[in-house]
């Protein structure tokens, strides 16, 4: 027998492709309003991958520290200071010693907010808050408020601004990162420990899911994939600097939420993330195209983050 849909769970459905429905109509209005500014040019839509894609990186983490109903405020300043390391490491040790640099900046940075978070108990909005300024503070300090130029071609090709014939590497970091992200949260235990932590932590913990290591690792990772974004600006813009990923924090926040990611924990979908990454930057480059100031830009993704929340706290209840 089959069972019929009620309107109520047509409704809940439609609900849960809300990003997917959201960002087909985005494009279809932007096609059909602004087709003559070159909006569907294939130079502009691969921009605008090229502008999202780290974004995009960062908010496949975000998704697991969300779901485990933790913050993570620091990674865009993360992102800045490793752009800065792996700068830094390429002139003195070259490619392998500029890699190794960033990636164990965004280590060190994670381990710092895994430890202070679950092992002193300070709330991670607070730690990660106060991880931002500190790691900014770094960035401007070792690089004396000026750029670090990157010449090493190889390493500015495989990180941001080279192709795998017409596809650009950036697009190629975001789909990797985003089918790791998928399978590790879908398919694997530590995925499922991650929701549950989230859903309800009091319950995990009394199934033996140790909540302060999935936490641990959760922050790991997000500054791990923060450090990994400041090495694709790094070498999209062949140099380090320590504005890169300056307010990106909360581009990728509400990318993660848009794309169904609870604020208060328990759920969450990496290839939602993705979406709606991919949608923040369809309206930022509209908005472009409009002719808008950027400081009407800005109005409009403080808007995008409200209906976020809003989107979230309905999911929710």
């Amino acid at each position: 027998m089959t069972e019929t849909a009620s309107p109520s769970n047509i409704f809940a459905n439609w609900r849960e492709h809300i990003i997917y429905i959201g960002f087909v109509a985005i494009f279809i209005i932007f096609a059909a309003t602004l087709g003559d500014r070159g909006f569907l040019d294939p130079n502009n839509l691969l921009n605008i991958i090229r502008q999202t894609a780290i974004i995009a990186v960062v908010a496949v983490s975000m998704t697991f520290v969300l779901g485990t109903a933790e913050i993570d405020l620091s990674v865009g300043a993360v992102a800045g200071l490793a752009s800065v390391a792996t700068a830094m490491g390429i002139d003195h040790f070259g490619m392998a010693g500029g890699i190794v640099s960033g990636l164990a900046t965004g280590a060190v940075v994670g381990a710092v907010n895994g430890y202070l978070t679950t092992g002193l108990g300070i709330p991670s909005f607070l730690t990660t808050l106060a991880m931002m300024g500190i790691a900014r503070g770094v960035a401007m300090w070792i690089s004396a408020t000026a750029a670090i130029p990157i010449l090493d071609k190889t390493y500015a090709a495989i990180f941001g601004s080279g192709n795998l014939g017409p596809v650009p590497s950036l697009l190629i970091w975001m789909v990797g990162a985003g089918l790791v992200g998928h399978v590790v949260l879908r398919r694997t235990t530590f995925g499922r420990r991650v929701l549950a932590t989230g859903g309800n932590e009091t319950s995990a913990r009394y199934s033996g899911v140790d909540t302060a290591s999935v936490k641990f690792r959760v922050l790991m990772i997000s500054s791990i994939a923060a450090a990994l974004a400041g090495m694709l600006y790094a070498g999209r813009l062949h140099s380090g600097r320590f504005q890169f990923g300056e307010g990106d924090e909360l581009s990728v926040i509400a990318a993660a939420v848009l794309g169904g990611t609870s604020l208060f924990g328990g759920a969450g979908t990496v290839i939602g993330s993705v979406m709606g990454a991919l949608m923040i930057g369809l309206i930022n480059n509209g908005l472009v195209l409009m002719g808008l100031e950027f400081s009407q830009q800005l109005i409009a993704r403080g808007a995008i983050i409200i209906i976020a929340v809003a989107i979230s706290q309905t999911r929710r209840h």
